[in-house]
């Protein structure tokens, strides 16, 4: 889509292993979908204290992920993520690279998680036209991997509009919502793919 900005690709080990860090995950992870938000907005969401906040989101802020905002007080200033789209890329070959790829991934798995099991635990609070609204879907696909690039591709441009960091034509009533997407060969318990 023209005018969104790209994925970015990390391949450096360092930033790799900043991002595995599940405070900083969780800290981009919720600028990039609600918006410029302080420190202590974030502490609120991401239950950690605003120091303790402050002190990652500087390094995430050194590494280009984050950056400061202008506030609208003239006190506080807010954080905004930088990138709207991040990915690991292939698992590398050297071994430390491999293993901080890895560790961004078990991070963000583990925070999908918890976003889910969090939803799950407040589904009597929800209004009910966002529970009707919400879904849960696997699928068990049978694709060849160019099949599989052109749809995770697909699904990538169909979502990117709607990323809460960058859409300025929300409406007053938009709220935000979590959309993870997983793709990958199914493999049996023996450790074989699937046929």
């Amino acid at each position: 889509m023209a005018g969104l900005p790209p994925r970015k690709r990390i391949e450096d080990v360092e930033l790799l292993r900043a991002l595995a860090h599940p405070l900083r995950s969780a800290l981009l992870n919720h600028l990039t979908a609600v918006g410029p938000r302080t420190a202590s907005e974030c502490a609120e969401a991401v239950g950690s204290t605003a120091s303790n906040c402050s002190w990652h989101l500087r390094q995430l802020a050194q590494y280009g992920l984050v950056e400061r905002a202008d506030a609208e007080d003239g006190r506080e200033r807010p954080w905004r993520a930088r990138q709207v789209g991040l990915e690991v890329g292939e698992l590398a070959e050297d071994p430390a690279h491999r293993a901080a790829q890895l560790g961004v991934v078990g991070a963000t798995l583990s925070h999908e998680q918890e976003l889910t099991q969090r939803y799950l635990d407040s589904l009597d609070d929800l209004d009910p036209a966002w529970r009707a609204a919400t879904g849960m879907s696997t699928y068990a696909l049978r694709v060849t991997p160019a099949e599989l690039t052109r749809l995770t591709e697909a699904i990538d441009a169909l979502v990117r509009p709607y990323v809460g960091a960058i859409r300025t034509d929300a409406p007053a009533d938009a709220g935000s919502v979590h959309l993870g997407l997983r793709a990958f060969p199914r493999i049996e318990h023996s450790g074989k793919a699937e046929a």
